[in-house]
């Protein structure tokens, strides 16, 4: 209980600030004057990616080591991949927003249809369902409920701040995600045992790659993942960067952090489901709550405590991440461009964040599966997204027409096979809704620069 004090007292705090002056100009609420310096990238870059924890409790309580594969190593590539070709790219640009790079490279109605994928991607639907869950797990209100008041303490220390009050409280909320599970996962170990034990108590599956799924269902989250190269935290992160060096070397950094938790998530769900084989089926938060239910087993009360408050860090440091991207995307990069850039921009992206709460909570209460969430939002926003915003760096000249025919035929593409799928429970042609997707917007980019190229 004195950890939870403590946490809420530290929220406490943060709220005060918001009757402190407000972030003053347009660069210093979207990027913190890019000043950011390596600590700060990493623990804000780190603390941002996890805020679907119960969601990876519950696919390595069920799957097993497959979680490392599904949700750890595609992650980890693409990261590389923006840290080693985008990163310098990204800091460079004369841009704040992904919607502003857009609109520099193929015009303001290929910015628009990317703002509205942007918005949809980033409302953390998935993350304040989490937070939600956990509120209901702790004080029994109704997930609705538990929901919106998650949400509102979540986004409310945002508001004044912008970027420097996200990366404020990341920092500590860092330092938080991992003590907790380095609290539980020494503990699990020296209570019920090593590697031969878990071996000896979990289903053969959980101990194989494919955690006894069908390798299309492993494959798919490989070009899921692919979204990290879109992915609207790394370019403000980078932008915001005091310097090109410092966006590189901070996503390098941010990969080892990430295999560290990974292993430590992976391995605490693995101890879960030996331990605790009944929950799926045991009504309550089932395997979504394996994590918080090891820890009452095993952990005495205030090292309990300790633990659910790394797990609220956890999914309070997404929240604010995310729902500040789409807050800047919705008010910022709709609104006010749509409005002509008149008037202050920062006062557009504050009403963002309220719009951004409601489409976050309507979201999580309608698809109410946090890994469902993942799958449907980034298999319909990856095929618009990806080509027309890993190939905007370079000078070659494209035909806009053909870019916006990509994103609007490769999103709608990717939604109907998602909807068909969903209706009779069989997706088209045994296809995953991300894969023609990918062809179609793939197939429209090729040409878009082939046409360039001819007309330069």
């Amino acid at each position: 209980m004195a950890a939870l004090l403590v946490y809420a007292a530290f929220l406490a705090y943060v709220l005060v600030r918001l009757f402190r002056p407000r972030a003053a100009g347009e660069s210093d609420y979207l990027l913190a004057s890019r000043s950011l310096t390596l600590p700060a990238f990493v623990a804000t870059t780190v603390s941002s990616w996890y805020g679907g924890i119960l969601g990876v409790g519950e696919y390595s309580y069920t799957y097993g080591l497959s979680n490392w594969l599904v949700f750890g190593v595609p992650y980890y590539l693409y990261a590389l991949i923006f840290a080693l070709f985008l990163a310098r790219r990204a800091r460079r640009a004369p841009v704040m927003t992904v919607p502003d790079q857009l609109r520099a490279r193929y015009g303001p109605a290929v910015a628009l249809v990317g703002s509205v994928v942007l918005f949809v991607m980033t409302a953390p639907a998935a993350y304040v369902l989490a937070l939600g869950t956990l509120i209901r797990h702790a004080t029994g209100l109704p997930l609705a409920a538990a929901v919106a008041a998650g949400t509102f303490f979540s986004l409310a220390y945002v508001y004044r701040g912008g970027l420097r009050g996200v990366v404020f409280t990341d920092k500590v909320q860092f330092l938080l995600m991992f003590a907790g599970f380095a609290v539980l996962l020494p503990v699990a170990a020296a209570e019920l045992g090593g590697f031969g034990w878990l071996r000896a108590h979990l289903p053969a599956e959980h101990l194989h790659w494919s955690g006894g799924r069908n390798p299309q269902d492993i494959v798919v989250w490989y070009f899921i993942a692919s979204a990290t190269l879109v992915e609207p935290a790394f370019y403000q992160r980078c932008f915001a960067a005091r310097d090109e060096g410092t966006a590189r070397r901070g996503l390098l950094v941010s990969v080892l952090f990430w295999i560290l938790f990974d292993f430590m998530t992976t391995f605490t769900g693995l101890y879960a489901r030996a331990a605790l084989p009944g929950l799926a089926a045991a009504g309550g938060l089932g395997a979504q709550g394996s994590y918080p239910a090891l820890a009452d087993a095993l952990l005495p009360p205030a090292a309990a405590s300790l633990f659910m408050v790394g797990l609220l860090a956890t999914v309070m440091s997404t929240i604010d991440s995310y729902a500040f991207l789409a807050a800047v995307t919705f008010g910022r990069d709709i609104v006010w461009r749509l409005r002509g850039g008149a008037g202050d921009s920062n006062r557009y992206s504050r009403w963002g964040l309220v719009v951004t709460g409601l489409v976050a909570v309507a979201l999580a209460l309608w698809r109410e599966s946090i890994v469902g969430l993942w799958h449907d939002l980034g298999s319909v926003g990856t095929p618009v997204l990806l080509f027309p915003l890993a190939l905007g760096f370079g000078k070659r000249p494209a035909r806009r027409g053909w870019i916006l025919a990509g994103m609007l035929a490769g999103g709608g593409i990717s939604l109907a096979w998602l909807l068909a799928g969903r209706t009779t429970g069989a997706w088209p042609l045994g296809l995953r809704p991300i894969f023609p997707g990918l062809i179609v917007s793939g197939l429209a980019a090729l040409a878009a620069f082939r046409g360039g190229r001819r007309s330069a």
